[in-house]
């Protein structure tokens, strides 16, 4: 019985994440191996995705691969560890943040569309090393995708859609009663929403998480959007939060191409797509070492760097 607690214990995670820039120790990196091919457009969750779908311009999976290897790569190349989703054939199992988050040491799995069910049980090699009290599912009405979702330190930031209209939007992912049910679990926390705009048809409209349009980066800087925003006062929330000093401003062509999802390995070191030159610059010019990676197909489905990795502990 020794030996087997032992053992117990010695294969539990211990998962901790209160923030976005904490050096990162593990996390769950998606994978673009057998994707499936350019979904029918009546398959597709997001415009950006519908857009090139008519153009004829969807990602091939041998360039997707390409990108994500190169991302495993930067992250081997600072003692991350780094997990992958079992492969499911014909699947789309890129944006492992939609299915899942961690805050403190509690382990969310994402009310996420029904079609993308498969995804989570591909990384149960993963949760089976977590303790099952700290798994959490939220309620069924509960709505929500690891996007929209960003804990900052005594803070959890959430984007959301609160239109009596949600139901019209395959682009709202995060609903009222999630940020209630996440208040709820966290009740140390102060759970602050952001209603996000929302299109399901023109991708420079839509904010389709909130990190679309906004992610903490560095000590105590910000990338932000403010067209993601339908409540300016709500934007400004967050500009007073991080002070504008602090805040780089990005274009709507730019959050188009997703400036604001790339991903923190620690304070001082993030991953980002090598064609953002205006970020990358300012991201160096305060300090920020700037690990540069092709992700520009994968970004053709409306997500990048922040919405393929699930962080499973920071320090």
């Amino acid at each position: 019985m020794g030996l087997f607690l032992y053992l117990e214990k010695f294969l539990v995670m211990h998962l901790k994440i209160n923030n976005e820039t904490s050096r990162l120790r593990a996390v769950v990196l998606g994978t673009a191996k057998s994707n499936g091919g350019a979904p029918e457009l009546d398959e597709a969750y997001d415009p950006k995705s519908i857009e090139h779908i008519k153009a004829g311009t969807y990602p091939q999976e041998e360039d997707m691969v390409k990108e994500m290897e190169a991302v495993a790569n930067v992250l081997k190349k600072y003692d991350v560890e780094v997990f992958r989703p079992q492969i499911i054939e014909n699947y789309n199992q890129i944006f492992t943040r939609d299915i899942a988050f961690v805050i403190e040491d509690k382990f969310v799995k994402a009310n996420i569309l029904p079609d993308r069910e498969k995804e989570i049980k591909a990384i149960q090699h993963v949760i089976d090393q977590i303790a099952p009290e700290k798994i959490v599912k939220l309620p069924e009405e509960a709505h929500i995708e690891g996007g929209d979702v960003m804990p900052f330190g005594d803070y959890i930031l959430v984007g959301t859609y609160s239109g009596d209209d949600y139901p019209d939007y395959i682009t709202a992912r995060t609903n009222t009663q999630a940020v209630n049910a996440l208040q709820e679990l966290f009740p140390k926390k102060k759970v602050v929403s952001f209603n996000l705009k929302k299109s399901n048809v023109d991708p420079k409209e839509n904010a389709l998480h909130l990190d679309c349009c906004f992610q903490p980066v560095g000590k105590d800087k910000a990338i932000i959007y403010k067209g993601g925003f339908l409540d300016s006062k709500e934007y400004q929330w967050l500009v007073n939060l991080f002070g504008e000093k602090n805040i780089f401003e990005i274009t709507k062509d730019e959050m188009y191409n997703m400036n604001s999802n790339i991903f923190s390995i620690s304070e001082n070191v993030v991953i980002s797509e090598e064609k953002f030159i205006r970020l990358n610059d300012w991201l160096r010019s305060h300090g920020i070492t700037v690990e540069e990676v092709p992700y520009s197909q994968i970004a053709k489905q409306e997500g990048l760097l922040r919405c393929s990795t699930l962080p499973l502990i920071r320090d």
